[in-house]
């Protein structure tokens, strides 16, 4: 018979497992080649749910091995044992503590599901708060997070310079450049203690610095006798010589008359994020690299005429290859030099605050060069106003994600693959820079679906404000590629834009980056593909492919917008349907800065159709900026019909409306609505301002009727025409 253990009275064997053998086994059952058939069973989560630990998934396995397998009984006790060092070892990172977060009992209302796994939960919380003490002992936190006013070349006030470096496993470092003619032996760092080298260059004769500004350094990293040079880690500013691919590490110290002083504060952080996910490089009409000055003066204002309250910046960080969009990462503390100096950066940054939008920094933590000469800031002195961390999932598993089913299931969140290194990192750093920073915003790229990820650490989060909805992008690409319009399945695709995890928000968007590379499409190329090259001018017929693509590409980014989440993001460009790709300079196309640019000329011509997706891109931030209805709780969607193809939705008082069908329009349909009233056209995608029919009158007014429908207290009738969306607001009077 199986044997129960009291875990409250046997703690010693709380975690252990059991191995027995059932009653028929005992007396007379055996395998076929003569073995007992051995079995373990994990804790029961029925009886004790408040104690299942976060291995129950590998006591499973092992079961599942050992009866696929028909393993010994001897080689079971080693698995066994083996299964106990895994946990005890996963258990020792924080020390043994496990610790309850102050505002658990909030998430694990959120979440019952949550309830098993607590255990998991304040295991990894006690880590956290294990490293935060290990911080307040070693210095605190405010010189745990400011090394790089430590390390790296640095002027001092008396126009000396301080080298500090650390390097362990080095025989020897010297500082080596064109201000002593590369001598490997005339400027040797001073070893100091825990593997750290120091080197103290004295101001010259006159009281200046000794090194110019701009002169070309690179340390000199002595191993088994011999010399390598590298790039210092902490370096502040790297270039690229046109004829190598190895950077060079000049000397940045620019002269007072030539360095930027922030003149604006920084904008209050925004409850409804309208996020510009821009790449400073591929932002001019022209065949180049572009600046962050240009940037600046001609982007900056298109995107405030726009609507959009955040940038969301891409490829800051220094990154050997273009070509990568900036996730070869070389130097982790140094702006790209393609675009300009650190001066030129920060006039970019006090330019996007001077129009009151906030700039995000795109932080790329799971990429990096291979290159062994490349070196990792001191982002707080250019003013962002948060971050976007790249890859997140990349660092929660030690499978990096790869090869996973990504299934969602609870055991995946809180099993063994999880890295509790890197998920404490993210808990760190979140946890310090909303203490330091209040205002900031942290938005994390994952795609597994981390229970708690944007819930505060207090509670046993890991702290982002946002996550990407990545599944909607991927959605889109799947419907526009392998159903035609007719055989969209409307209830999958409304489950799709709901189905995200409550009380954590999402940041929608219906296409990013990822979708403009060469090799897929943007949405407005997969609608509208070749027909984009001879057909977008009003002097030329309107096909039935460009009629489509314009009302579909609007009503995508509408539903998408409206019921995807708590955020919105657009990839530069594609507010107006940009056509072709994204490819940049490479071996492949010759170099080819062709499709590496953002035509502006397009949108702003007013003989083409472009102009019409921009408008009605305009018109939907405007309305949310109007009614802020990202952040005023979920929607409640009380309409999707299969057959009809119209969909309905309320979200902070406004009434959304759609109607996907290819030919039908309806007139007099009914809607259900919970608030009583005369309400009033505020958006309609078929406006001629849009590139639409007119088929509605902008100056109709709708009144509700008593009667409840579709789980509403009340209704109203609406004519919508087919492939058009609507969106009524209520009448103050």
């Amino acid at each position: 018979m199986m044997r129960r253990i009291n875990w409250a009275e046997n703690p010693k064997e709380k975690w252990s497992g059991l191995i027995c053998h059932s009653t028929v086994s005992r007396q007379k059952s055996r395998t076929e080649d003569g073995r007992r058939e051995a079995l373990i069973f994990p804790p029961s989560t029925t009886c004790y749910p408040k104690m299942r630990p976060p291995q129950v998934f590998l006591e499973f396995t092992t079961h599942l091995i050992i009866k696929a397998l028909d393993i010994n009984r001897s080689t079971i006790a080693f698995l066994l044992h083996l299964r106990r060092r895994i946990y005890a070892r996963q258990s020792s990172m924080g020390g043994t503590d496990v610790v309850k977060p102050p505002e658990l009992d909030n998430l694990l209302k959120l979440d019952g599901y949550l309830w098993n796994y607590q255990h998991e939960i304040c295991r990894r919380y006690g880590v956290f708060l294990d490293y935060s003490k290990k911080i307040e002992e070693c210095g605190g936190w405010e010189a745990f997070t400011t090394a790089y006013r430590e390390y790296g070349i640095l002027m001092m006030r008396d126009n000396s310079i301080r080298c500090l470096e650390w390097a362990p496993g080095a025989e020897g470092l010297s500082l080596v450049g064109d201000f002593n003619g590369w001598n490997t032996e005339s400027h040797p760092y001073k070893k100091l203690e825990y593997g750290k080298w120091e080197l103290i260059i004295p101001a010259d004769e006159n009281g200046k610095c000794a090194i110019a500004h701009g002169s070309i350094l690179k340390i000199a990293v002595k191993k088994n006798n011999v010399f390598r040079f590298k790039l210092s880690p902490w370096a502040h500013y790297v270039t690229r010589p046109i004829e190598t691919t190895v950077y060079h590490m000049p000397f940045y110290n620019p002269p007072e008359s030539e360095r930027y002083h922030f003149k604006y504060p920084k904008p209050p952080k925004s409850h409804s994020l309208r996020i510009y996910e821009a790449h400073v490089g591929i932002s001019s009409c022209e065949a180049k690299i572009n600046t962050y000055r240009n940037f600046a003066d001609d982007v900056i204002p298109r995107i405030k005429k726009q609507g959009y309250n955040t940038i969301q910046l891409m490829a800051v960080m220094e990154h050997v290859y273009y070509a990568s969009f900036g996730y070869q990462v070389t130097s982790f503390f140094a702006p790209s030099s393609r675009y300009g100096t650190p001066e030129d950066l920060k006039y970019l940054v006090d330019k996007a605050h001077e129009t009151g939008i906030l700039i995000l920094l795109d932080v790329v933590h799971s990429h990096a060069s291979k290159n062994v000469e490349d070196g990792l800031n001191e982002w707080d002195e250019y003013g962002f106003d948060g971050f976007r961390f790249d890859g997140v999932t990349s660092m929660l598993y030690h499978s990096h994600g790869i090869a996973d089913a990504l299934d969602g299931g609870y055991n995946m969140y809180f099993g063994l693959n999880v890295d509790t290194d890197s998920l404490v990192y993210l808990m760190l750093a979140n946890s310090f820079l909303h203490r330091k920073f209040l205002n900031i915003v942290t938005i994390a790229e994952e795609v597994s679906g981390m229970p708690a990820l944007c819930r505060p650490v207090e509670e046993g989060g890991q702290g982002f404000d946002y996550r990407l909805a990545m599944a909607l992008p991927d959605m889109w690409i799947k419907l526009l590629k392998h159903f035609s319009d007719e055989n969209w399945d409307i209830c999958n695709l409304v489950f799709t834009l709901e189905n995200r995890r409550y009380a954590e928000k999402n940041i929608a968007y219906a296409e990013s980056h990822d979708q403009a590379l060469v090799g897929d499409k943007t949405i407005a190329f997969w609608l509208m593909d070749k027909e984009m090259y001879d057909f977008m001018s009003e002097t030329t017929q309107l096909t039935p492919i460009i009629e489509r693509g314009i009302a579909l590409h609007k009503m995508i980014r509408l539903i998408t917008y409206g019921l995807g989440g708590e955020a919105w993001l657009n990839f530069i460009g594609n507010e107006f349907g940009h056509p072709e790709w994204l490819d940049f300079p490479r071996f492949g196309n010759n170099e080819s800065f062709h499709y590496c640019r953002r035509q502006w000329n397009l949108v702003d011509d007013e003989l083409l159709r472009y102009k019409y997706l921009n408008n009605f891109d305009r018109a939907m931030n405007e309305l949310e900026a109007k009614h802020l209805f990202l952040s005023r709780g979920p929607a409640y969607t009380s309409w999707k019909h299969q057959d009809d193809k119209v969909i309905a939705f309320e979200r902070a008082g406004l009434l959304f409306v759609f109607n996907f069908h290819t030919w039908k329009s309806f007139s007099d349909y009914k809607i259900g609505i919970e608030i009583s009233g005369e309400y009033a056209l505020a958006l309609n995608s078929d406006d001629p301002e849009f590139g639409g029919f007119n088929r509605l009158d902008k100056n109709q007014h709708y009144f509700t009727f008593s009667e409840g429908y579709a789980g509403r207290r009340n209704h109203l009738c609406v004519y919508i025409p087919c492939r058009v969306a609507i969106v009524l607001e209520k009448v103050e009077k």
